[in-house]
Formats: structure tokens, sequence, C-alpha cells
């Protein structure tokens, strides 16, 4: 049998949704596709949310505001298993080591004809618990924190240690925000005075246990190499200290110099006596 020629095939379900549509005067009519609805782009959100009074402080915005939120939870705020990784610790082990280096490359470029002990003198006083709970205090920090009813009752947001810890936090959560460039902004901001001038003097273990040894008319504590071994080129010593009717005390280093003040800090520690370096 011939077809005839203007037989159309019978369109079915999923060709009749695809081509045109017909009103009601038989014309066909384009189809419109409806528009997606759009999603709104993380950097509006961002800048849609007021910044809080210590970003503005700081003088940083997180795009992450959660970041912020666990920078400044304390475990006392937190229950079960939440308090595990929703408290600021691993934050604040993360901006410890962000601080340390921010801190080694300010050094770096201040300070260019400083050797290496003066440089890790001066590291080590403004990386101390102190310096970073002194920065917690300026930038009024403890206002902000999370706290739990018995640690806001005990004065957790007055405690060094937390003010300390809650500092390098920050740090840690403006670095995981921002990357490197906005942590060392944040360093740079707070940091580079002290760096220049330092809230104290600079005192290293040897000098500290001298100056107790003189306080008590013992004499001049004297140093005395133990072993020396390694290779020729990256030896590692271990030096002795002594002071009349105490047992000596040893220190082990990569040059001689870090081998005594390692030895002075033990003298010092197996005494009771606190050196903050």
């Amino acid at each position: 049998m011939t077809r005839r020629a203007d037989a159309r095939p019978r369109a079915g379900p999923d060709a009749q949704r695809q081509g045109a549509r017909h009103g009601s005067d038989g014309k066909s009519e384009p189809r419109v596709a409806a528009a997606p609805a759009k999603k709104p782009e993380p950097k509006a959100r961002a800048k849609a949310r007021m910044a809080t009074s210590l970003e503005k402080t700081v003088g940083y915005r997180f795009s992450d505001a959660a970041l912020l939120e666990r920078a400044l939870t304390h475990i006392s705020a937190l229950k079960g298993a939440q308090a595990r990784n929703g408290s600021y610790q691993r934050l604040e082990f993360l901006g410890d080591h962000v601080l340390g280096l921010a801190i080694s490359e300010m050094l770096f470029e201040a300070f260019p004809k400083a050797d290496e002990g003066e440089l890790s003198r001066r590291l080590a006083d403004l990386v101390r618990r102190e310096t970073c709970a002194d920065v917690a205090r300026a930038i009024d920090l403890g206002a902000s924190l999370r706290l739990g009813a018995s640690e806001v009752k005990a004065g957790g947001r007055a405690r060094v240690a937390i003010l300390a810890d809650v500092c390098e936090s920050l740090i840690g959560a403006v670095f995981l925000d921002g990357g490197y460039k906005s942590a060392r902004a944040f360093v740079e901001r707070f940091w580079a005075e002290r760096m220049r001038k330092p809230a104290r003097p600079l005192r290293d273990p040897k000098t500290v246990l001298q100056e107790w040894a003189q306080a008590r008319g013992l004499p001049t504590p004297s140093y005395r190499e133990v072993e020396r071994t390694g290779p020729h080129h990256d030896p590692e010593f271990r030096v002795a200290v002594m002071l009349p009717d105490r047992e000596p005390a040893e220190g082990c280093g990569r040059s001689k110099r870090a081998a005594e003040q390692a030895a002075a800090a033990a003298l010092l520690a197996r005494e009771g006596v606190r050196v903050d370096v």
C-alpha cells in the first residue's frame, strides 16, 4: 500500500514535549524554557554578612564565618563528640606554627645583621604565651570567647593560657580562610611594634643561671663538653654545667652554645626556676 505523502508520524510524549506548542489559532508558538534559579555566590553571601566588632578590630573579614566561630570556641562550651573538633584546639595547633613562620620571616627581614642566637631569642620572646595573651587583650579577644558556664565563673575570659591559645587559633583561622598573606598581615599588625621594641629584656638560660647563681653567692657556672657525636660537618654536642654542691646537668645541641643553653635550662628546671625565653 502506498503511504500518503502528507501523512505525519505520530509523535510520542517525548517528541510532543520537545516540539513547539500550538496556540488556540493553530499557529505554533516558540517554546520558552524556564530560567534556572540563580544560586547566590559565596562571596556575595560573605559581603551580605555584617562584620563583627572583632573582625573590624583585627582588620580582617572572614568569608567562612564558621571558621571564626570555631576559633573562638573553648572546649568547655561543647559537649560529647562535638567537643573533639568543634573547639579551637586544632586551629591553635595550626596558628602556633603559622605565627612562628611569620615572626621568623619578619625578624629575618628586620635584623639582617643578627646571628642565629639573637634571632632565636627574639622569636622565643615574641611567640611566648604571655606575648600572645597580651595581643589577645589588646584586641579584647576575651569578650568574644564562647565559654562554658563553669569556665566563665572561673574567670576564663582573662586567663593567660586561654587568651594565648585563642590568639593562636585566630591566626590559624585567618590562614585557612585567607591564606598565608592574610595571616602574615594580621601578625604584622599586632607584632611589628613588639618586634622592634621588646617588652622585656631578652635573656637566655645561661644568663638566667648566672644571675641565679650570683644571687646565692655562688661562682659563675662552668661548662664542660662531655661528648661529641655525628659526622664532622654535622656534629651534636653534649655539655655539662656545674655549680658547687649541686649535681651537674647536661644538655645537647648542634653547637656548643646550643648545648650549653640546654644544660643551663636543665639545671634551672631541676632547681624549680622558670625561664621565659
